[in-house]
């Protein structure tokens, strides 16, 4: 059914649904265009509708190939939306959850297109502090790039900005989806273009794994690990584009790259990666370490489980949002105590099939069952050399001495 969205512009059906709100196809006077329409709550925040306002300039203004441009901001009654470009495509997280990961040139050439989208937004002084597949969008009908790549736009620019607001999430919240979220805004830092870079070699990462490499289990040891792991090495690619990951996964802000620099050696890298087909990398299956799921070392191991592809929801089952991956959910930052006690949980860490995941109920269980066969093959050996040492005590010969029976002490069993 068609809705008016102020007066210049018609919705006509859903095209997708976010924690922040519905996108919309709609109509307008130059054309076909996608509204956003944020969730009426938020319209109802006049705080919120003067900080929409004030960034009205900016977002029109980040005009770049890359970017899913913003054309208009409508406040009218309890509609506050965005109308933006309509791009003839899909989401990034739609291709990875039909093919778990790509081949390395066409993430990388997809990265690259963002990475360009960020500089010009960084240019302008706009940070996105939401990069993830969900926001990253391929164009159908665009000229394919290198490894079969389609054209990669981001958008969602200045959400994450408008709904993070200072009353809404004092100074102990912290806005974004756990899996790319940077170090420094785990610890109360304000974000800068650097956390854009983070969030960007995370989704990277994931493209080429089919896994982020701090995501699983419960959001607080997710952002535990972004604090106090490092990333673990994905076989198989070039070692001058896991030192590029590296340095943009770094823990201080100041080590990673420029977007401008990020793209252009991304792009240097890709006559390295023709005809490299998708990582070959095996994962064992389900969330999180023993410790967060509560198992217990004399439990049945649960079977594998499927991993929920992208980020972990922060808005519980029956929330206001019905997003399975849900974006501009405040949490608490953890306290420096919880963050120097490090993750109770691991990175996701590339392994062998079928192997149990370090700290797990399962590798306990392993490890118990190998201690207690070493203990077996003791005692046999123990009992053994037991049994040569009577065998060669009561069959000595007659030259051997006799035994002083009143003053040896009794065998120990």
């Amino acid at each position: 059914m068609a809705r008016k969205i102020g007066s210049r512009y018609t919705a006509h059906q859903i095209l997708g649904r976010g924690s922040a709100g519905t996108v919309w196809l709609g109509e307008g006077p130059e054309g076909p265009v996608a509204i956003k329409l944020l969730r009426e709550d938020l319209a109802s925040d006049q705080e919120l509708v003067g900080r929409f306002v004030q960034e009205r300039s900016a977002l029109l203004s980040l005009d770049h190939p890359r970017v899913v441009g913003v054309r208009d901001l409508v406040v009218d009654g309890n509609d506050l939306a965005l109308v933006m470009d309509l791009v003839r495509g899909t989401d990034l997280r739609t291709r990875l959850d039909r093919e778990r990961r790509l081949a390395p040139e066409a993430a990388v050439a997809v990265v690259a297109d963002v990475a360009d989208g960020l500089a010009a937004a960084h240019a302008a002084g706009i940070v996105h502090r939401d990069v993830k597949p969900e926001n990253i969008l391929l164009d159908m009908e665009g000229e394919l790039g290198p490894g079969g790549s389609h054209p990669a736009l981001l958008t969602d620019f200045g959400v994450a900005k408008l709904i993070d607001s200072p009353r809404r999430t004092r100074a102990t919240k912290i806005i974004g989806t756990p899996d790319y979220l940077a170090p420094e805004i785990i610890e109360g830092l304000p974000p800068r273009a650097a956390v854009d870079i983070y969030a960007l070699a995370t989704v990277l990462y994931e493209l080429l794994a089919g896994f982020t490499p701090f995501g699983g289990g419960h959001p607080g040891a997710i952002l535990r690990r972004h604090v106090t792991e490092t990333v673990v090495p994905l076989p198989g690619i070039p070692d001058e584009l896991w030192q590029l990951m590296v340095q943009c996964l770094a823990k201080a802000p100041a080590s990673r790259l420029r977007a401008s620099e990020l793209a252009q050696r991304l792009r240097d890298q890709l006559p390295l990666l023709a005809g490299i087909p998708p990582l070959e990398v095996d994962e064992q299956p389900g969330n999180g370490s023993a410790e967060e799921s509560q198992e217990e070392p004399g439990n049945k191991p649960e079977p594998p489980r499927e991993r929920p592809k992208g980020a972990v929801p922060l808005v519980p089952p029956g929330g206001a949002s019905d997003s399975n991956r849900d974006t501009h959910t405040s949490m608490r930052v953890p306290g420096p105590d919880e963050l120097a006690g490090g993750a109770r949980g691991t990175a996701r860490a590339p392994r062998a099939s079928g192997s149990p995941r370090p700290g797990s109920a399962r590798a306990r269980a392993e490890a118990l069952r190998k201690r207690r066969l070493r203990l077996g093959v003791g005692a046999v050996v123990l009992a053994a050399v037991v049994g040569v040492g009577g065998w060669l005590a009561t069959s000595g010969g007659d030259d051997a001495p006799p035994r002083d029976t009143e003053n040896s002490a009794p065998a120990e069993p």
